[in-house]
């Protein structure tokens, strides 16, 4: 039993017919790093938003964060099944991602804007994944960045439309 726990994960060839699984695997690394970045920040936003609108606020980044955690495992996963190895360090997440952080407190409108505009930075990082994934041969790729891409154009909408004053 001892044995089982020295296996050290390590990339693997595929033979899928994607082209540069290193490459794809790289474009997801960024996708995976900009959604846990997101997850965070949505679930910051959820825990000290106030004012009137809290609870449509509380409520739409609780839905929010709870996809894209589910998203960061099928992410990784995806990595993984490219035969790559999925991001281990922190770091690696924060020097991989577009987002950064609010440093000084938000009022709701402006929590809401900001987390819009990540959420359309980061469907914009997924058109070029999209794009790089067809050319790629890697259809299966391409479609969860449509996915991703739809999700976080749908949350930018959402948000932006409750910031409206």
């Amino acid at each position: 039993m001892t044995s089982a726990l020295n296996v050290v994960p390590e990339t693997t060839d595929i033979s899928t017919g994607v082209k540069d699984a290193e490459a794809m695997a790289q474009g997801l690394e960024n996708a995976l790093a900009d959604t846990y970045r997101m997850l965070f920040k949505t679930h910051a936003t959820h825990w000290n938003v106030e004012g009137p609108l809290f609870f449509s606020v509380h409520n739409l980044t609780e839905e929010q964060y709870e996809n894209l955690f589910k998203a960061a495992d099928d992410i990784a996963e995806r990595i993984r099944a490219l035969g790559q190895l999925a991001p281990s360090t922190l770091s690696s997440i924060v020097a991989n991602s577009v987002i950064q952080d609010e440093e000084t407190p938000a009022s709701a409108g402006e929590m809401c804007e900001d987390l819009a505009a990540d959420h359309e930075r980061v469907a914009h990082r997924l058109h070029a994944l999209i794009k790089v994934a067809g050319e790629h041969g890697d259809p299966v790729t391409e479609d969860m960045a449509t996915e991703r891409a739809a999700f976080h154009e749908k949350a930018a909408w959402m948000l932006r439309s409750i910031a409206k004053s």
